[in-house]
């Protein structure tokens, strides 16, 4: 299906990514906006179909990927919860979308779009059980197991961000306490030090020896929360992406040695702990992934 053509779209909670995407890859257009403030479930309806306007007006993508940051229903039709956007409880987005668009909607929580495009055309191709989490706002992230992404028995997995570090640590907007998000988020870094990361990583650049000692301290606490995540998992690769992977080579060190240090040999064998290497990209391009394998299977014969 070469000419098929479908939109990959990321919604975060501060912009809107998307780009219509051949199913060989090739981006074809892409478009940025911010996501409309407050990002209440109707504003953001019309503001994705304006800008899928902006970069289809010829209607040439004959599906639509909708990237979310919370858990769908096992249809893949509905937002259950979208943790830090107001009003986003069991909002039939696809839906809402199908009747303007008049194409088919698909929705996935970002995190498991972000593996999912990695597994496509980036750091995870060929591999097959892959943990990835995306550092940024919040901590999302997606995993692949035996190359299937693994969303648990209603849809809802996995969300690897909200595993508990410690019991009585700072609150979640998911309602656990001491999450691994709280210590690896930009607020749990700005917790370590109230520093702006890019501005923390060039003076760690720059050989400061307070800001190398910053990022070893977040790395130690993300590596913490990824050792958890190997027991459980015991992936072929754990993928770090998301805004403060540009920073990686500052705390990839102290993450690998606080796993191994923690985690059994036979349960690390053959691990390896990367940065992801599609950026920003790989939530829309996942997205679209989804979109072309969801179109697929409706076009499969019976």
């Amino acid at each position: 299906m070469p000419d098929v053509q479908v939109i990959g779209v990321d919604l975060g909670g501060t912009a809107i990514k998307l780009a219509r995407i051949r199913a060989d890859g090739t981006v074809m257009a892409e478009a940025q906006c911010p996501t409309p403030e407050p990002a209440v479930p109707g504003a953001v309806t019309m503001a994705l179909c304006e800008a899928i306007e902006q970069i289809d007006p010829g209607h040439a993508a004959q599906a639509v990927g909708v990237g979310l940051p919370g858990p769908m229903d096992a249809s893949a039709r509905v937002a259950r919860v979208c943790i830090n956007l107001p009003g986003w409880e069991d909002v039939p987005l696809a839906d809402w979308l199908e009747s303007r668009l008049n194409r088919r909607v698909t929705l996935a929580n970002d995190g498991n779009c972000a593996v999912v495009g990695e597994a496509w055309l980036g750091a995870a191709q060929g591999v097959e059980d892959v943990v990835l989490l995306t550092l940024g706002t919040g901590v999302g992230g997606g995993v692949l197991l035996q190359g299937e992404l693994f969303t648990g028995h209603n849809g809802a997995a996995a969300e690897p961000g909200l595993i508990g570090l410690q019991p009585d640590g700072p609150a979640c907007n998911s309602g656990n306490r001491g999450s691994l998000e709280q210590f690896a988020s930009i607020t749990g870094l700005r917790r370590l030090c109230d520093r702006d990361p890019r501005q923390l990583s060039a003076e760690a650049d720059a050989g400061d020896p307070a800001a190398v000692e910053v990022w070893n301290r977040y790395g130690e606490c993300l590596g913490c929360g990824v050792a958890s995540l190997v027991y459980v998992f015991t992936p072929q690769l754990v993928l770090l992406g998301g805004g403060l992977a540009g920073a990686a080579h500052h705390f990839l060190p102290s993450v690998r040695r606080e796993v191994e240090s923690r985690v059994q040999a036979v349960s690390r064998e053959g691990l390896r702990i990367e940065a992801a290497c599609l950026g920003n990209g790989a939530g829309r391009l996942g997205a679209a992934r989804l979109a072309l394998q969801r179109l697929n299977g409706m076009m499969a014969p019976d």
